[in-house]
């Protein structure tokens, strides 16, 4: 069980280690309806910390190392932005309305967000108003063969990583560390195991993050 002093940070725990950075926090978050596991796509912590100090920088609530290290990055009481647009969940789950699909055919992600965020979930994934994430520690690579094209900005440099790289496995310290912090955030925050996603299943994202990561 874990337990939570009145700053939403973690106490009485040797396995989770507070490092908040409160420039990653925004709003309170009034209600938490689930957790969106993610990979960094770093091979240390070192640059996600880096980038956690810049002002107004996104994240998330907790940083799982390859040693299976925990730290905890922000509160559970505040909001973080860790999630991009959500997807339309009535379609993954094969349930959307024939209104809903005509829709949703020809919306852009954000006119789909913000449909999305007319529900509630379980009608729809977890956001960042309601959910705490988990980044794990994990590069992501070019795959053999591929090449990145030359004459691109730093932007489309981005783009090409993002959508043709692949992340690697989980570690296996990773995946016990992974376990034991969800399986205690859904008892201390009565969060329904049902509502742990990977960050591609919520949003637009490579498919391969945090593809191996398991916590049943």
């Amino acid at each position: 069980m874990l337990f939570f002093d009145a700053q939403g940070m973690v106490v009485h725990n040797a396995r989770i280690k507070p490092r908040r950075f409160t420039a990653i926090e925004r709003t309170n978050m009034k209600a938490i309806s689930g957790i969106v596991v993610h990979q960094t796509g770093a091979p240390t912590e070192t640059s996600t910390f880096n980038s956690y100090r810049s002002a107004n920088a996104n994240g998330a609530h907790f940083l799982i190392l390859k040693d299976g290290g925990i730290y905890q990055t922000a509160s559970v009481f505040k909001r973080t932005n860790h999630i991009g647009p959500l997807k339309a969940r009535c379609l993954a789950e094969h349930r959307c309305t024939p209104a809903e699909i005509k829709t949703y055919r020809s919306a852009s992600p954000t006119v789909m967000h913000r449909a999305e965020m007319q529900k509630v979930v379980p009608g729809r994934y977890p956001s960042n108003g309601d959910s705490i994430g988990i980044e794990v520690v994990g590069a992501s690579y070019l795959p053999s063969g591929v090449r990145m094209p030359s004459g691109l900005n730093d932007q489309q440099q981005r783009a090409f990583m993002g959508n043709r790289s692949v992340y690697e496995p989980l570690t296996g310290l990773q995946q016990a560390a992974l376990r034991y912090l969800i399986e205690g955030l859904n008892k201390a925050l009565d969060i329904p195991p049902s509502e742990t996603h990977r960050h591609p299943e919520v949003s637009r994202k490579n498919v391969t993050e945090a593809a191996t990561a398991s916590w049943q």
